[in-house]
């Protein structure tokens, strides 16, 4: 508005400089014209005069057209100020152009800045994924080769069991099969020691009978003694069979065991590595908001200081605007008072022409009064007649003056008056017009201030919204995967313990076709020196 304001006061300034420039010319040319139409009367004057007059004349308009574009120094200088005022506007118009342009160059600047720090960040937290499944996938092989690992260790850690309480088996049933042996042989030195001193006792047997009863005896124990030796060892056979068995029944079940933990193992890393995942994605995302709300009150802030310099740079130059057109007024009002004497004073020439016209035209009348009275009055009545008229005529131009005299105190203090009206009238209006148009950028300048708060208002929701929208998205997330991995964490649990079970079944099934029974319950015998 004080734009506008200062466009409408230039276009006035121009219009009062060219109405009063082609007012002085005007009348200058007039006053030319005056000076150049006092001539007598032609008719009283000789030709040879009037021929001369008539070349003078020529000359004279000649050098008026030469000069008629002469302008007063009074009005050059007018037009020199109101030149370096419009340049001096035009320079402040520049300047707030440039200001604007600056502002709008500082917000661009920003934002790509913002924008350049945003995808930097985008780009650093997917990295940060990338690396964090890379480690997760690294875990796991690392996690898978080391299963594998112990579990060839631990199937040869079973193997070797399985094989030193096989030999221990061996070892007591080879103990048992010497102690058995060594007490079948006390058993028949002691029946054949108690049958020899049986027949030494009896006398009445002959010796050929004695000795086949021993011969027998020895036979069957013997015999008894083969089938007790044959009985053990097939029973220690089957001791050892079932013992093996049971071996193998035991090692399934470490084995299943040692499976299950590994699987726990493998299960709880995979939990927690996605569990550290999570976290980062938390992480990344509450760095994510703390930035776009750092960006954005970055962006508001420079936003209200460019609007202040803004509205700073306005007031300043609206002020400096009713500065100028008060001082212009003041000159403008200085100027009418200096030209309000020459005004009055062709006022005055003006009523006194008009007065010495009337005087003219007065003095023709009382001229063709007294020739008509001289006409029709006797000679004798002459004298007494023109002193009368001579007297009327003295009381009336003296009464014409006064009236005249009176008309010119009026005119001059009318005119004084009028002046002062007129620029008190002026200046209000010029106070009105410059308050209200103070009223109407204050105005402007709240209700843009308004607008801008509200949009940044607006801005600050849209993030909180935004923000909470992608963290509840995140959440919703989180959630899925945690389902879904505890829906394969159970999966892989329940598919373990059937495949194990089945191995289990199909194993006790083979025990009981191959005659073993139950093997759940089997004890196997103890280590020595445990």
């Amino acid at each position: 508005r004080w734009k506008h304001a200062v466009c409408g006061q230039q276009g006035e300034a121009a219009a009062s400089s060219s109405a009063s420039a082609a007012a002085g010319r005007s009348k200058h040319a007039c006053v030319r014209d005056e000076a150049g139409d006092r001539d007598i009367r032609p008719e009283l004057r000789p030709s040879s005069y009037r021929k001369s007059r008539a070349r003078h004349h020529r000359s004279s308009s000649s050098i008026r057209q030469r000069f008629a574009i002469i302008t007063p120094a009074s009005l050059v200088s007018e037009q020199i100020q109101e030149h370096e005022q419009e340049a001096v506007w035009r320079e402040q118009m520049s300047g707030y152009k440039r200001m604007r342009r600056q502002h709008q160059k500082q917000l661009i600047a920003l934002e790509n800045r913002l924008k350049a720090e945003m995808d930097e960040h985008k780009l650093r937290l997917q990295k940060e994924v990338e690396t964090q499944a890379n480690n997760t996938y690294i875990e796991l092989e690392r996690l898978a080769k080391k299963q594998a690992v112990q579990m060839d260790k631990e199937i040869k850690n079973t193997a070797a069991e399985e094989k030193r309480i096989q030999q221990q088996i061996l070892v007591q049933q080879k103990k048992e099969l010497t102690t058995f042996l060594d007490t079948q042989k006390k058993e028949y030195r002691l029946c054949r020691e108690r049958m020899k001193e049986e027949m030494n006792d009896d006398f009445d047997t002959p010796k050929e009978e004695k000795q086949e009863r021993l011969s027998r005896h020895k036979e069957t124990m013997q015999h008894s003694q083969a089938e007790e030796e044959a009985q053990l060892l097939n029973q220690q056979r089957l001791v050892y069979e079932r013992s093996c068995r049971a071996l193998k029944r035991r090692s399934l079940i470490k084995k299943h065991e040692f499976e299950q933990e590994q699987m726990r193992e493998e299960l709880n890393k995979k939990k927690t590595q996605k569990e550290m995942e999570h976290a980062l994605m938390i992480r990344q995302d509450e760095s994510t908001q703390e930035l776009e709300s750092r960006q954005l009150q970055t962006l508001q802030r420079l936003r209200f200081e460019l609007m202040r310099q803004q509205h700073q740079t306005e007031l300043e130059n609206q002020e400096e605007y009713n500065n100028r057109r008060q001082r212009e007024l003041h000159r403008k009002h200085a100027l009418e008072r200096r030209q309000q004497p020459r005004n009055l004073k062709t006022l005055e020439m003006q009523i006194k022409k008009q007065f010495q016209d009337t005087c003219k035209v007065q003095n023709k009348q009382y001229k063709a009064l007294r020739n008509h009275q001289l006409e029709v009055s006797p000679k004798s009545d002459h004298k007494a007649l023109l002193k009368s008229l001579k007297e009327e005529q003295t009381r009336k131009l003296a009464q014409l003056a006064e009236q005249y005299e009176q008309s010119i105190n009026e005119m001059m203090a009318s005119q004084l008056l009028h002046l002062d009206q007129e620029q008190e009238a002026e200046c209000q209006a010029l106070r009105h017009q410059l308050h209200q148009e103070m009223e109407l950028l204050d105005a402007y300048q709240n209700k843009t201030k308004a607008q801008m708060e509200e949009q940044h208002e607006r801005e600050m929701q849209k993030l909180e919204q935004k923000a909470s929208l992608r963290r509840a998205h995140l959440e919703q997330k989180i959630e899925e995967e945690l389902a879904s991995l505890h829906k394969e964490r159970t999966e892989k649990i329940k598919h373990l313990f059937e495949r194990q079970e089945r191995e289990l079944d199909m194993f006790d099934l083979e025990s009981s076709r191959l005659g073993f029974g139950s093997l759940a319950s089997f004890d196997f015998p103890k280590e020595e020196g445990r």
